[in-house]
């Protein structure tokens, strides 16, 4: 970074102009002298300029630090709880679908570490959440069949089910065709208490009761490891 800090020094020196504090208020101002030559600025000089990396390249980094195989898991944990953070916003949690980071997230749900499967889940849902854009991208990418199958497995832990959970009632709500591919999965994957399907997506209490009964046999079911 030293390099880049000289050459955006160079670059605040050129584009500067220098007062004379003895110079007669009363004068006529000189002419404007010609812009000096523009230095090249590489990324990391602008980035500076600018106040530092943009939300999409945090989210950008934050992912590839995920999928990095020499990153301990603490780092991972510490990486995902920032990126989540960023897709509170709307507009970032929209920004997944540009950035292609849909599917390294959703690969994360199948990561053999329960730690990352569980934050990945909590990602999805937070991503979604009140978020029609998002629901209709997960709903494409084929999430909804992996969050129901989370939601059923009972050798998974139960933190990442129950998470798992949050992620399904946060992309079904409001949203009937998520609704209704939830709807067959659960019933394809033989959690009968569905088979009374819930017609209406903007139905909260009906959508709650649904999910309620799979919080319900996560409890029962789950592996406590």
């Amino acid at each position: 970074m030293d390099k880049n800090l000289t050459n955006l020094l160079k670059w605040g020196i050129e584009h500067s102009t220098v007062s004379n504090p003895s110079a007669d208020p009363s004068a006529p101002s000189p002419p404007p002298s010609q812009p000096a030559p523009r230095s090249d600025l590489n990324p990391e000089i602008l980035s500076a300029l600018m106040g530092g990396p943009s939300d999409a390249d945090l989210m950008k980094a934050a992912m590839e630090v995920l999928h990095d195989p020499t990153t301990t898991l603490e780092n991972k944990l510490i990486a995902f709880d920032n990126f989540e953070q960023l897709i509170e916003s709307l507009d970032n949690a929209n920004n997944l679908s540009n950035l292609s980071l849909w599917t390294p997230l959703l690969a994360l749900l199948s990561h053999s570490e329960p730690e990352i499967r569980k934050y990945a889940a909590w990602c999805v849902g937070t991503a979604v959440q009140n978020n029609i854009k998002s629901q209709e991208r997960l709903l494409a990418m084929g999430g909804l069949p992996r969050l129901v199958k989370m939601i059923l497995a009972e050798d998974e832990q139960e933190g990442v089910r129950r998470k798992a959970v949050y992620a399904l009632s946060s992309a079904v709500r409001n949203y009937q065709p998520a609704l209704d591919v939830c709807h067959e999965e659960l019933v394809k994957g033989g959690h009968h208490e569905a088979e009374q399907k819930v017609g209406d997506a903007t139905d909260m209490d009906g959508v709650d009761r649904v999910m309620e009964g799979l919080k319900e046999r996560v409890k029962r079911t789950s592996n406590k490891a």
